[in-house]
């Protein structure tokens, strides 16, 4: 005969996510190669592929806003959107982010960068905030790139990362749209931040 279990009983067990198998840029230069993914984009980050098609229009804007505030700074040739970059060795196999900008440490520069040749990384979050802290940043600071920026588009902030050590950037200020930054590449270039979030 069945016994009735009291609510405070039984506890289901935690849902489980099936077990998953991360890709690796090799395999997804394979499929690039023999054509599967024609059409649409992607970028590998820690085995997940991530789809970068389909951007809205403030993400759209707030991208070619700050990108031409760097080119101002910088120069055209040193502002680059979404080519894909290299990363720490350790996380290479998997990771093969593509940034919505980066700056080039030279002009000269040709080919995929390494993290020495880049001097800042700018990602433009408006609905990829969470993303873009918790998973790219530790990413890109264990690369040890020097300068990592979120525009935040819905809190109408920058948050500037610098300092990294380890898997975190040790200094995260946020910088409203009445206040100014400079790039630790260009010092002497204060920003206005509300002319990024024009």
């Amino acid at each position: 005969m069945p016994v009735a279990l009291g609510e405070s009983a039984y506890t289901p067990p935690a849902p489980q996510s099936p077990p998953r198998k991360p890709w690796t840029r090799e395999e997804c230069e394979a499929c690039e190669r023999a054509g599967l993914w024609e059409g649409q984009h992607y970028e590998l980050v820690q085995g997940e592929l991530i789809n970068k098609m389909g951007k809205n229009s403030p993400h759209v804007f707030g991208t070619r806003q700050i990108r031409h505030v760097l080119e101002q700074v910088f120069g055209w040739e040193r502002v680059i959107s979404e080519g894909p970059i290299d990363v720490a060795p350790e996380d290479n196999p998997t990771s093969e982010p593509e940034p919505d900008i980066y700056v080039l440490r030279s002009r000269e520069f040709r080919g995929q960068p390494k993290p020495n040749d880049l001097v800042l990384i700018v990602e433009v979050a408006d609905t990829t905030l969470e993303f873009d802290i918790q998973i790219k940043a530790p990413l890109y600071a264990r690369a040890g790139i020097p300068e990592y920026w979120i525009l935040d588009l819905k809190g109408r902030r920058l948050i500037v990362h610098r300092n990294p050590s380890g898997s975190v950037y040790r200094s995260v200020v946020a910088f409203s749209g009445q206040e100014r930054v400079a790039p630790l590449a260009a010092p002497d270039r204060e920003i206005a931040v509300a002319d990024l979030l024009m």
